[in-house]
């Protein structure tokens, strides 16, 4: 296991915490280990860090979105491989002649490798999706749908149909491409089924053990499959979900901020929208991660001295303190990093009332809104618009520390945290 294979198969499997594996105790070929999770355990940082083996103050992933100071609007779950700096872990295997595939990663199109699979729907003009997934070669997701007799089901991967099974597609499809006489000689895989219905109902509830087994038996097979080839492999989860300990977890801090004059919106047909303009302060936010954004240094101690006094909010962290983590990013880090207490998340709205929601906020728009919203995993009224009600997540992540271990097996038992892992496996790929 500590020698740099010549093959490997990397899976990274959303919220595979060692909770789960200590809570449930699943029947299972695979030999699980804890070790500690990166400074920020979101989606997209922790998939950042393991293809970059880099801290997200370098990388520059901060968050699943964050506010671009440019256009002076948030973008959440954006796929340009741009967005990630600086070299990627498999330059040096790729430089000797090797190959490298991606599948469903989140940040992934246009790298620079040799496969690259993930959604990618077509919005049509006039309102609805075409359900598609991008390939390169492009001709690859039509080979898998015809091998495995059906398309990627993107309305099962988020939303409020999102089922732990949508990953068997996923499964299927990789086991498909390690049977291809093409197949990378290193290949990443994302593997999403357990991030619903822990958020849903929490880590310790029976439709979280039933969704731990189906995703182990969507791991095991690819597992056997890289063995029998002679890969090299990894599994690891990128975050833990912890249970949401109040009847309604959520924090609202861009509340919070417009009730103090600081957020300002703007109306429309008695809609309040955010005016990114002329606002003082706001929040951006990811689960149990917000980056308040501050524009006048002199609003600052009253921004701090509002938010610390919610019992929600654990910590404030500012520019020196995210330095000091690791975390900070010039161009897209907040001016404010705080993290939640114990068992709450932070909800971006700034209404209070019903009718002052704006368009977006009952349907599924994962880009626009300023802020990760799970409440998107609920059929709201009327169907299929999507729920607001913040007391239905029962899970929730992104706080790291003790308590926070993510499970892994394979490759590198002695990697103690996630970034370590990611260093191990950039250790590997070089010559």
């Amino acid at each position: 296991m500590n020698e740099s294979p010549n093959k490997t198969l990397v899976l990274l499997v959303a919220g595979l915490g060692w909770n789960l594996i200590e809570k449930h105790k699943p029947k299972t070929t695979l030999s699980f280990r804890p070790i500690a999770p990166g400074p920020l355990s979101l989606t997209c940082p922790a998939q950042a860090t393991l293809r970059t083996a880099l801290p997200p103050s370098r990388h520059g992933i901060v968050a699943s979105g964050w506010f671009h100071r440019d256009l002076a609007r948030p973008y959440f779950w954006e796929q340009s491989a741009n967005l990630v700096h600086g070299p990627r872990i498999w330059d040096p295997a790729r430089a000797s002649g090797q190959s490298v595939g991606m599948c469903f990663f989140q940040q992934s199109l246009g790298e620079r490798l040799d496969l690259v699979l993930s959604p990618k729907p077509i919005h049509r003009h006039h309102g609805g999706i075409v359900m598609d997934c991008y390939t390169r070669p492009e001709p690859l997701y039509a080979d898998l749908c015809a091998d495995l007799g059906r398309k990627f089901d993107l309305f099962r991967y988020w939303g409020p149909l999102a089922r732990a099974r949508v990953g068997r597609w996923i499964s299927e499809a990789t086991l498909r491409i390690l049977e291809r006489p093409d197949a990378p000689d290193h290949l990443f895989v994302y593997l999403p089924s357990l991030d619903y219905d822990l958020q849903r109902y929490g880590p310790d509830s029976p439709q979280a053990a039933k969704a731990l087994a189906e995703t182990l038996a969507q791991i095991e097979p690819l597992v056997a499959a890289a063995e029998v080839q002679g890969r090299g492999w990894l599994v690891t989860g990128d975050y833990a979900i912890e249970s949401v300990t109040e009847p309604d977890g959520a924090v609202f801090p861009n509340r919070i901020l417009r009730e103090a004059g600081l957020f300002h919106t703007r109306e429309t047909k008695r809609m309040l929208y955010p005016d990114f303009f002329t606002s003082r302060a706001f929040a951006i936010v990811d689960h149990q991660i917000a980056h308040i954004h501050v524009p006048d240094s002199a609003d600052l101690p009253r921004v701090r001295e509002l938010l610390a006094a919610d019992p929600g909010i654990e910590a404030l962290h500012d520019h020196a303190a995210q330095i000091e983590l690791d975390v900070y990013h010039p161009a897209r880090s907040g001016d404010l990093l705080a993290i939640a207490a114990p068992g709450r998340w932070f909800a971006y709205p700034w209404w209070t009332e019903k009718q002052q929601a704006p368009d977006y906020a009952n349907q599924m728009d994962i880009h626009n809104k300023p802020g990760f919203d799970p409440g998107e995993l609920f059929f709201g009224f009327p169907p299929p618009h999507t729920s607001q009600n913040t007391a239905k997540i029962r899970g929730t992540h992104g706080r790291s520390g003790p308590g926070h271990e993510i499970a892994a097996a394979g490759m590198f038992p002695e990697a103690t945290t996630f970034p370590a892992l990611a260093s191990h496996l950039a250790a590997a790929f070089s010559p």
